[in-house]
């Protein structure tokens, strides 16, 4: 079951920070938070309801306003996963996610909050799988579901554009920052994900090498220009390479 809400009540949820928080100007600053308008286009409004989308503050304070939820579904035997209002809970049959679904709606139907319409729903991870925090989770393995990749290669066809001027070795010192990041938080991944990016990241840095030796060869980055520009040649030029990471990490693991 994979669920998520966009809505807190702010009386409700400034009565649980007071019973954790005495400090009245921690408590105005907090109140002055959740009162900020927002601005759409040339009108400013200010939400009766919830926490600003995106502020650093608002997982904080999702995750007061549910710790009593992650009481009661431990209380109740269920093993649930939370970031913020973003949570799932792990079930072994149809039976036990259907009565822990039930729970969650009592419950957030008493604290004042919508369920997500279209996130809200129970899955069969072992044939439908499910989204969770940029991961796609399916038959046991873990990858960036499809939004997290296309973001991916569309920062990473940003910083490697055939026109852009630059060297190789600065290029590839911006496209390693990426990739460093990107391998941060995605490094659990099924290992086939690494091999495929780093595929992608080579053959466009092929197509850049191409272009300044006025060679032709494949759109795509295959046939000759493998030969000519092989791993090793990015290697020797400090492209950060994912699967060598992913290995290491493993390693690391294991010890």
């Amino acid at each position: 079951m994979i669920t998520s809400f966009d809505t807190i009540p702010k009386d409700r949820l400034m009565a649980l920070i007071r019973q954790k928080v005495a400090d009245t100007r921690i408590l105005a600053l907090i109140e002055s938070f959740l009162e900020q308008g927002v601005l759409d286009g040339n009108k400013e409004w200010t939400p009766e309801q919830g926490t600003p989308q995106g502020a650093v503050v608002s997982p904080l304070l999702s995750n007061i306003y549910l710790d009593p939820l992650d009481h009661l579904m431990t209380k109740r035997g269920f093993e649930m996963v939370r970031y913020a209002d973003d949570f799932v809970v792990m079930c072994r049959t149809l039976e036990e996610a259907t009565a822990a679904l039930a729970l969650v709606k009592e419950w957030t139907a008493s604290a004042d909050l919508t369920l997500h319409p279209t996130k809200t729903r129970l899955v069969d991870e072992r044939k439908d799988g499910f989204d969770f925090l940029g991961y796609h989770f399916e038959a046991g393995k873990r990858l960036p579901r499809s939004k997290s990749l296309k973001k991916f290669r569309d920062t990473i066809r940003a910083k490697t554009k055939r026109s852009s001027g630059r060297s190789m070795s600065q290029t590839i010192a911006d496209v390693n920052r990426t990739l460093r990041g990107w391998f941060e938080y995605f490094k659990h991944s099924h290992h086939k994900t690494f091999r495929m990016e780093d595929g992608f990241v080579r053959r466009r840095l092929r197509s850049i090498l191409r272009r300044q030796t006025h060679r032709k060869g494949s759109a795509r980055g295959y046939g000759a220009d493998q030969t000519r520009w092989p791993i090793a040649y990015f290697d020797a030029l400090g492209l950060f390479n994912l699967q060598h990471a992913h290995l290491a990490a493993c390693q690391s693991s294991r010890r």
